[in-house]
């Protein structure tokens, strides 16, 4: 039997924060019945869910450092208009152009509300 990722798991200071952005991000739901926030699918958390790998936000009492990144998703688009479109609605959602010393590559580096960076990948890659 093959394994499967089925979670991923955010550092944060403010786990409900981040939680919030990614859910937005990814047309989820946010959940924080406790301490974590778990961020998947809409109608509440599965685990593990069959089908989606859901986020788990966890709050860390210290800052990202540039010597520890806390986690990195590469996101995929299915156009350079779906990329651009998907671009300009994560930054409406606090997300950040960042440089990573990417130089020029067909996809977008951003970071979330807390300095995590992401991609933002085009359709061939």
């Amino acid at each position: 039997m093959a394994l499967r990722p089925v979670q991923v798991n955010i550092k944060a200071l403010d786990a409900s924060a981040v939680g919030r952005f990614w859910a937005e991000a990814l047309g989820w739901s946010a959940y924080s019945p406790g301490v974590t926030t778990y961020v998947g699918p809409a109608g509440g958390p599965v685990w593990p869910d069959p089908v989606a790998v859901g986020i788990d936000v966890v709050p860390v009492p210290e800052p990202k450092t540039t010597t520890k990144n806390r986690v990195h998703l590469d996101l995929a688009t299915t156009s350079a208009a779906h990329q651009a479109e998907l671009v300009a609605r994560l930054q409406a959602l606090g997300a950040t152009p960042a440089d990573v010393g990417q130089g020029s590559v067909p996809w977008s580096v951003l970071a979330d509300p807390e300095g995590n960076e992401f991609c933002v990948l085009a359709p061939s890659h």
